[in-house]
């Protein structure tokens, strides 16, 4: 089976640079570990990609057109449809006193934000500091080790993969989803209540659902919040009764004391 554009498609891959063969991404936790690249909270699965609606590079998007699902297989593309070419005008000198007014130190090779925008330095001199506006792997051909997993054919696989891109923070499972003929209900966890930007996210499956299922008028989302249970009250261990107290005795006065026992009269 071959993939087609408009198919929907969950990939692995391994991203390199030609020139040097760095390894830059991966969609595979431990090949990122052996690279030093591996990020915490990074989520390393199967890649979801609508193919030709430009959500990745262009040279993979194109690329991926005619790779028979199961296989791996490698996927080369020049500059122009990956980072772009490296412009020399995007290259600028900064004042030194720029950096230490943020009480910063730069030095090469630190990425660093310059007026809102990322930046690598090149060069560090007296008084400037030169900085590369052009992204890292700009200029750089890019070689693609992809693996096509899977090729999603229903409307639900597509749609619960619609959702787990934008959520990636809570297990698809835990979603349930309803289709009917024009409408789409989504049942939303509680774990996915505090997720960051949720509405955001929310937005964009609904527009992604209505999008490529023109046919779904409305999309719903369900959250339910439900009363937590009262805590139940500590056990108390039974009051023990306290000892009973002996009568007090008053010890007898010295003087009785002295006094001898009462004598019985002989009979």
């Amino acid at each position: 089976m071959e993939v087609k554009k408009g198919d929907f498609v969950l990939i692995d891959f391994v991203a390199r640079v030609k020139e040097s063969g760095e390894v830059f991404s991966t969609t595979l936790a431990e090949r990122a570990k052996k690279e030093r690249i591996f990020r915490e909270g990074e989520v390393y699965e199967p890649m979801l990609v609508a193919v030709g609606e430009g959500w990745v590079l262009k040279g993979l998007d194109e690329g991926l057109v005619g790779l028979e699902v199961g296989k791996e297989s490698p996927v080369e593309f020049p500059p122009e449809k990956g980072f772009g070419p490296r412009d020399p005008a995007k290259l600028k000198m900064v004042p030194l006193r720029k950096f230490e007014a943020e009480d910063m130190t730069p030095r090469p090779g630190l990425t660093v934000e310059i007026d809102g925008k990322l930046a690598v330095i090149r060069s560090v001199g007296a008084g400037r500091v030169q900085v590369d506006f052009n992204p890292p792997l700009a200029g750089k051909t890019l070689i693609y080790n992809v693996a096509v997993k899977k090729v999603l054919e229903t409307k639900e696989e597509k749609i619960k993969a619609l959702i787990r891109r934008r959520i990636q923070a809570v297990a698809l499972e835990k979603f349930d989803l309803k289709l009917s003929e024009k409408e789409a209900t989504i049942i939303v966890p509680e774990e996915a209540f505090l997720v960051e930007d949720l509405q955001y996210a929310k937005r964009g499956i609904a527009t992604d659902i209505q999008k490529f299922f023109p046919e779904i008028e409305t999309v719903n989302f369900i959250e339910t919040f439900k009363k937590a249970p009262p805590s139940k009250p500590e056990a108390k261990a039974p009051a023990s009764e306290p000892p009973k107290q002996l009568p007090e005795l008053t010890p007898p006065s010295s003087k009785e004391a002295q006094q001898p026992a009462p004598q019985k009269a002989a009979p």
